[in-house]
């Protein structure tokens, strides 16, 4: 936000608001700003720019007697200008070409020695006295442009305020001034501060100064009905909850041309182009008031209509819509915007910017002036999307106020008068929903000293708030009933309140004191603990970690056989690659193993710890859910037929850490319809039959397996590939502590149990009937077991049936076992095995 301190004083002075904002000079005035309202990111001395440059007036004109273009003037500085040649009458002579130069004018002239002021900043350009056709010339008479005011440079800038020879031009126009650049973010909930005149109310209040806005400000001119000239316009409202208050004036027989130089100095000091006088005055009552204002030619409007007379309608845009905005940019409508349309066409984006077919220019002679008040989030939505970051925007996306409107309305038709000579109509178009009356805070003066640790007395507090406008009741115990100005729509709660007491009184005032603090260590994070216990495992197993973009492309979800219909789509994504959320992690990492496979990494294993999003699935307070997910891939760029299939190379990575965290009764179950929603959709990546689901007491707790034949060719990945995915939550509500054993005294026997089965018949099913009976086998005698898979094999051509073979351990804690021993116990195993399964040991 650029800050005129001229702009200020001028408004203080005018409306006798209140005191000089800068009694102790620029640098204590932009320490008060950085301490008690906002960071000030630079400070700019305008008036330097103009140092040297002085009002003069010319005396007499004649024609140039060696050019018909040029003029002879002779000039009066008053004699500031010592270091330039005066004649016996005290005039200097200048040789000027700008054709509406007369004798009697006020002009700014720059003297030899001086720089012109609209070079400074690029390549500066010195005057000197030359001749000129035979004419000596001492300096220039200068243009706007040259002033740096504007682009006009067909004739001198005349001076049309009171004036006198020698004085220093910057002082005419306000330019002897320091703008202030505060960051804007430190307004993120003040849209009054977005206007010199609520940065005049601040600047009064943090230095103790009473401010009193504008009588035109305070006066309410809102009028319970008015009568429209439905002949003249129609105006409709169709998003009353979007645009709560929308204000519609004609201005007839306007004349546009160039606005007055104090408009066009104004502007050109906070660094506004100036256009014209109509649009002039729109972003001049903007910067004064923080209210976006906007234009528009009534006979494009009218002609734009379907009817005789011009029609507005302020509604929802309808998807594919097209709008021509100003600037000549064509953006095509979302469906998601509001904007201002004829019952035709679309004539603006509401709250961002107006169209380019209804612009007021040097042809227009009626126009409709718009005060309108849009929604912040749906205005902050539309310029996100077409990345349309205007003033207007900036302003509106702050929550304005909506009983502002009608009084700027007012002031903007006033100017207009002045400006353009224009008659506006007795019409008044008013739409307004019902709007929400200044918030009312009740509190108690011991609430705002305990949080703000000073001793303020209720009089004292109610003097720093009615210094800024609040209005203050105090009640018989302290207690505070304070009424917020219209404007200050972010003054909701009691700590609203505090906030503005302690900036208002000065937080560099606050008491030096450094709280109690508590000493006891802070609570552990389980989640976290837990999380940086699975990547010791499975790092010390010889996975890598890797981080990948949460977003993902369209094309990695379809080529998932996922659907981005179940994905959320990021309306103003930072890359067209990244516009969804991804709905399972795997994926983003197999996209990973063939930049790997280039570089000469030929069998490694990736996991990734992040977070997933489907839509549909919600938490408990109906907000899209973060799923917790652990996913690794696993892949070999090589054949080994000793490894088998990589389905299981994933699965050994997989037991191998659920075993590190205490779960080892699980289960693999075939992949079936009956998944919910979230491993539904992660299962499409999955190819069915050579995957499973893993359940951990009947909760299913992630899925296993190679991805899809589609996924492979697509990603180019290894045949030697499979992959995983867990739910984090659900390991960490199952994970046990660590079970200990003693080592045994005595050698352990190890044998291998081979046994031919149904090829229908289910590794799991198989594996926890072994266990089982090993288990109830081993408690008669002591025995302490363990079993490891070795390999599921079939032979060629075989289809009906399968071998899987285990590597079991025996040992007894108190003596050696023998071999006998074992056999027995052994065969008794397959005995049930064949009776159960009719498996046949080989």
């Amino acid at each position: 936000m650029k800050v005129s301190v001229n702009w200020i004083r001028e408004i203080n002075k005018k409306y006798q608001c209140s005191a000089d904002p800068m009694p102790k000079g620029i640098d204590a005035l932009v320490e008060k700003i950085g301490s008690q309202l906002g960071a000030v990111e630079e400070v700019v001395d305008v008036g330097k720019k103009y140092r040297g440059v002085v009002v003069a007036k010319v005396v007499s004109c004649e024609k140039h007697p060696n050019a018909d273009k040029l003029s002879v003037c002779m000039i009066d500085d008053g004699g500031v200008v010592k270091k330039v040649r005066h004649d016996s009458k005290g005039l200097v002579q200048v040789v000027c070409g700008a054709p509406n130069v007369k004798a009697g004018q006020m002009v700014a002239w720059i003297p030899p020695g001086q720089t012109v002021p609209v070079t400074i900043d690029k390549d500066p350009m010195v005057l000197e006295a030359r001749e000129i056709r035979g004419k000596v010339s001492n300096g220039m008479i200068a243009s706007l442009k040259e002033l740096s005011l504007g682009d006009d440079h067909t004739g001198i800038l005349v001076i049309d305020q009171p004036a006198k020879p020698g004085q220093p031009f910057a002082e005419v126009y306000g330019l002897d001034d320091y703008i202030i650049d505060i960051e804007n973010k430190m307004f993120t909930h003040r849209p009054d501060c977005f206007g010199m005149l609520g940065i005049a109310r601040e600047l009064a209040g943090i230095q103790g100064m009473v401010f009193r806005s504008p009588n035109w400000y305070l006066g309410d001119k809102t009028i319970s009905t008015h009568k429209t000239d439905n002949q003249l316009l129609s105006v409709k409202n169709q998003v009353p909850m979007l645009v709560p208050r929308f204000m519609m004036q004609i201005v007839k027989n306007v004349k546009v041309g160039p606005s007055s130089l104090g408009i066009q100095a104004a502007l050109a000091r906070v660094a506004v182009r100036p256009i014209n006088n109509i649009v002039d005055i729109t972003n001049y009552l903007m910067l004064e008031t923080a209210q976006p204002l906007h234009a528009y030619d009534y006979d494009k409007v009218k002609a734009l209509s379907a009817t005789s007379k011009a029609q507005i309608t302020v509604r929802m845009a309808r998807r594919g819509e097209k709008l021509k905005i100003l600037g000549g940019k064509e953006v095509t409508l979302g469906g998601q915007e509001v904007v201002i349309a004829t019952d035709r066409l679309v004539l603006g984006l509401g709250g961002v910017m107006g169209g380019a077919d209804t612009e007021v220019d040097e042809n227009t002679k009626n126009i409709i002036l718009e005060v309108g008040n849009f929604d912040m989030n749906a205005t902050r939505k539309t310029a996100m999307t077409h990345g349309l970051f205007t003033d207007a925007a900036t302003r509106f996306t702050k929550n304005q106020s909506p009983w502002q409107n009608d009084r700027v309305l007012a002031r903007a038709i006033d100017f207009v008068i002045h400006e353009s000579g224009g008659l506006p109509a007795r019409s008044v178009y008013d739409l307004k929903s019902k709007l929400a009356p200044p918030s009312q805070v009740k509190t108690k003066l011991g609430f705002i000293n305990d949080r703000l640790g000073l001793n303020l007395s209720a009089t004292q507090t109610k003097q720093l708030l009615e210094n800024v406008e609040f209005k203050v009741e105090i009640g018989s115990d302290d207690s505070l009933r304070i009424i917020a100005p219209f404007w200050r729509t972010d003054i909701v709660i009691p700590e609203d309140i505090v906030e503005e007491i302690g900036r208002l009184y000065g937080y560099d005032h606050l008491p030096l004191k450094l709280p109690t603090r508590d000493h006891s260590p802070a609570k552990l994070n389980q989640s976290l603990v837990f999380k940086n216990k699975i990547r010791q495992i499975l790092s010390s197993a010889g996975a890598n970690e890797v981080l990948t973009y949460s977003f993902v492309d369209s094309s990695l979800i379809q080529k998932a056989g996922q659907n981005t219909k179940d994905a959320y789509h990021i309306r103003n994504a930072l890359s067209p690659d990244l516009q969804y959320y991804r709905l399972s992690l795997a994926p983003s990492l197999l996209e990973k193993i063939h930049t790997n496979v280039k570089e000469g990494f030929d069998k490694f294993v990736l996991f990734e710890l992040g977070r997933t999003h489907i839509k549909g699935v919600l938490d408990e307070e109906k907000l899209p859910k973060e799923l917790d997910r652990l996913a690794l891939v696993a892949t070999k760029n090589y054949s080994n037929q000793e490894e088998g299939a990589p389905y299981f190379a994933a699965k050994k990575q997989l037991e191998n850490l659920l075993h590190g965290i205490g779960i080892y009764k699980i289960r693999y179950e075939p992949i079936d319809s009956k998944l919910d929603k979230q491993w539904k959709v992660t299962a499409q990546a999955y190819e069915p039959k050579r995957s499973a689901i893993i359940y951990h007491k009947d909760e299913v707790i992630g899925l296993v397996g190679e991805p899809t034949q589609v996924l492979k060719q697509i990603l180019k990945l290894p045949s030697f590939t499979a992959q995983a995915e867990i739910d984090i939550n659900a390991l960490l509500m199952q994970t046990q502590p660590p079970t200990y054993y003693s080592l045994n005294r005595f050698p352990s026997v190890e044998q291998d149990l081979c046994l031919r089965t149904s090829i229908n018949l289910g590794y799991s099913q198989l594996t926890d009937f072994i266990l089982k009976s090993l288990g109830d086998l081993s408690k008669g005698h002591g025995y302490t077991h363990w079993l490891r898979t070795l390999d599921i094999y079939q032979k060629p051509g075989d289809k009906k049936l399968k071998q899987t073979t285990w590597h079991v351990v025996i040992a007894h804690p108190d003596r050696t076992l023998t071999t006998a021993e074992v056999n027995t116990l052994l065969d008794k195993v397959a005995a049930a095995a064949k009776v159960k399964f009719k498996a046949e040991r080989v």
